[in-house]
């Protein structure tokens, strides 16, 4: 359904996207962005399932500052050399990735309203984008790890914002999605009875139940601000 398409930023670097197109007119754009597994089958699945459901998807390749064709699977290495990578952008000098999530949102808005959403590290990204990228609507981060900590707890998302976690993460302990509902009174929580990456069904932590709600709520919240 998608295909590999090259991307500009601001700074002229050239970063891949997939991009998954709807069968008729699109309800609007999205970005999709990956967890720390880079671009890889499940992220590509999920991007062709929002197409399916009506969306124009753009999903950059976050990783290619760092290194280009990522694409890991689940063990332990692939987790190993997927907190590498994520290390590695995120001590890039500022804006780091940023203008490449900018650039796929700018490359969604040819299908109307843009909304973004991700996993993981993609959900820590799609929590910054809310509050420092333009041309949003909304905004749905799963399990962002370190969005309920620090400096992040303190973002002003300029766009509507659902967030999904998890019950059972250890990544993103309970007390610290507590504090996160205290300092975002503005965006909608939802925790379910599942673990870190709940939504993947590659990964062994995948829960059939809290995926599918998670996603309908996604899509409701999706339809009710870019439609």
């Amino acid at each position: 359904m998608g295909q590999t398409i090259e991307l500009t930023s601001a700074d002229g670097f050239k970063c891949p996207a997939y991009v998954a197109r709807p069968s008729g007119k699109a309800k609007g754009g999205l970005v999709l962005l990956q967890e720390i597994f880079g671009l890889n089958s499940h992220i590509r699945s999920v991007a062709d399932g929002y197409a399916a459901d009506g969306y124009f998807v753009v999903a950059p390749h976050t990783f290619h500052r760092a290194k280009p064709g990522v694409e890991l699977g689940y063990t332990e290495a692939d987790m190993k050399a997927g907190m590498e990578l994520k290390a590695a952008v995120e001590g890039l000098p500022a804006p780091g990735v940023m203008p490449d999530i900018q650039a796929a949102i700018q490359h969604a808005a040819q299908a109307g309203k843009v909304g973004i959403l991700g996993y993981c590290w993609g959900g820590l990204l799609t929590w910054r984008s809310a509050s420092a990228l333009q041309g949003l609507s909304a905004a749905a981060p799963y399990y962002g790890g370190g969005m309920t900590v620090g400096a992040e707890l303190e973002r002003r998302p300029t766009v509507p914002v659902m967030v999904h976690f998890g019950a059972q993460d250890h990544w993103i302990p309970l007390d610290t999605v507590e504090a996160f509902k205290k300092a975002q009174p503005g965006v909608t929580v939802h925790v379910y009875d599942a673990n870190h990456g709940f939504n993947c069904d590659q990964r062994g932590s995948y829960n059939e139940a809290a995926a599918k709600l998670a996603r309908e709520r996604t899509l409701a919240f999706f339809a009710q601000h870019l439609g």
